[in-house]
């Protein structure tokens, strides 16, 4: 007779609903190394708490500083897109490989940066149906093609977005977002990251 298989023992940490954050392990913050410990405490200064994606790849530091380095120069940047599209080609595309942790946590950060408590839940569920300006509609759906099926990406949808005014280097940022994204989603996806129950009130 086979012996029932060993409960998985968990190293993950856990929020504050005692919900497992990770399906890995989550180093202490005292073990963590000194920019990243810096970097996340900086976070947890400005935001009061610590958005659970820090604390998931912690534990793979030079991943860590990658990620965010790729994320800060396409997400935070001032010139091109305003810091609200680029949320929400975040929160589309998510939404379109099921995030969850990516369309909670960046659909709190879009109502903040778009002063809007309903259109992150109008872009999770159907982008197609929100009220968008004509800009933002091509934005999405080009947003919506790098996510879903690049590799039929045509001229047709750079002239598109030329029309729309966007320019070379603004197409550059909604591709790479949205392909950035993808890899992130698949990530949370696969370590089953949680979101912060902070996240859901915000800016509601």
């Amino acid at each position: 007779m086979s012996k029932p298989p060993k409960k998985r023992q968990s190293n993950s940490s856990t929020d504050a609903n005692n919900a497992s954050i990770s399906r890995f392990p989550i180093p202490p913050l005292s073990a963590m190394e000194p920019d990243i410990r810096q970097r996340i405490e900086d976070v947890q200064a400005k935001s009061g708490f610590i958005p659970n994606i820090f604390l998931a790849l912690a534990h793979r530091p030079d991943e860590f500083r990658a990620f965010f380095a790729l994320h800060d120069s396409l997400v935070d940047k001032d010139e091109g897109l305003s810091k609200a599209e680029r949320e929400m080609i975040i929160v589309v595309t998510s939404a379109l490989n099921q995030c969850l942790y990516c369309v909670i946590a960046h659909g709190a950060i879009l109502r903040i940066r778009a002063k809007d408590s309903l259109l992150a839940d109008k872009l999770a569920v159907n982008y197609l149906k929100a009220d968008l300006e004509p800009r933002q509609r091509v934005m999405l759906d080009y947003a919506s093609k790098v996510c879903m099926a690049a590799d039929s990406i045509e001229d047709e949808d750079f002239e598109a977005l030329e029309e729309a005014g966007f320019d070379q280097e603004e197409i550059w940022d909604i591709g790479a977002i949205a392909a950035l994204f993808a890899m992130s989603n698949r990530l949370a996806n696969v370590m089953s990251l949680q979101p912060n129950a902070e996240f859901y009130a915000l800016a509601r």
